[in-house]
């Protein structure tokens, strides 16, 4: 059997591949551990199935992460969109379901305009993972279904998803522009 301390199993992580028994991290990463057994470390660690790991992997402390030598997950700040999903500011909602919720822009650049976001915060698509992939199709299928009840169906429309600095995004939670109600030009921004 192999023993290892740790810390040392902990950093090769990044190395492993994907053969053993899987966990589903704080930050929604998954790690996997191939060879730790229950016998690898004390019975006072948390047991999770047959593996057993000390709480601290179920941390996500900076200091506790920076002490595994692993950099911390990235802070996703809550935003004003946190605020409308928390139903703490009011907003125009025309649809919610427990995964998303669209509501009109309160800068429309078309007759319609409604922004289509996820419940659970991911700060831009470009930090999207593997694991988000059901949700962002569900986001999809949410704007063709807002776009349809708005009468947007028949004539057209279009989903835009801004990232990053460069690509104009103002609020760092990922959210899906529904446009439409006129005849748009392209490329987009031009009259």
């Amino acid at each position: 059997e192999m023993r290892a301390p740790f810390h040392s199993i902990f950093r090769s992580l990044a190395n492993t591949p994907p053969l053993g028994p899987c966990l589903l991290s704080p930050t929604r990463r998954f790690f996997h551990l191939p060879f730790v057994t229950s016998r690898s470390f004390p019975p006072s660690r948390l047991t999770v199935g047959s593996v057993v790991l000390r709480r601290s992997l179920f941390t996500s402390t900076p200091t506790t992460m920076t002490e595994l030598g692993v950099a911390p997950p990235e802070k996703v700040e809550p935003t004003i969109f946190t605020k409308i999903i928390n139903k703490e500011i009011p907003a125009n909602i025309v649809y919610e379901d427990d995964l998303s919720l669209a509501f009109r822009d309160i800068s429309p650049t078309a007759p319609t305009h409604i922004l289509v976001i996820p419940k659970r915060q991911i700060s831009q698509l470009s930090k999207a993972e593997e694991s988000d992939k059901e949700l962002l199709g569900h986001l999809l299928l949410t704007a063709s279904k807002v776009a349809k009840q708005e009468g947007l169906d028949k004539t057209g429309f279009r989903l835009v998803v801004n990232d990053g600095k460069e690509g104009c995004q103002s609020v760092y939670h990922l959210h899906i522009h529904l446009v439409g109600g006129k005849q748009l030009s392209w490329p987009p921004g031009t009259e």
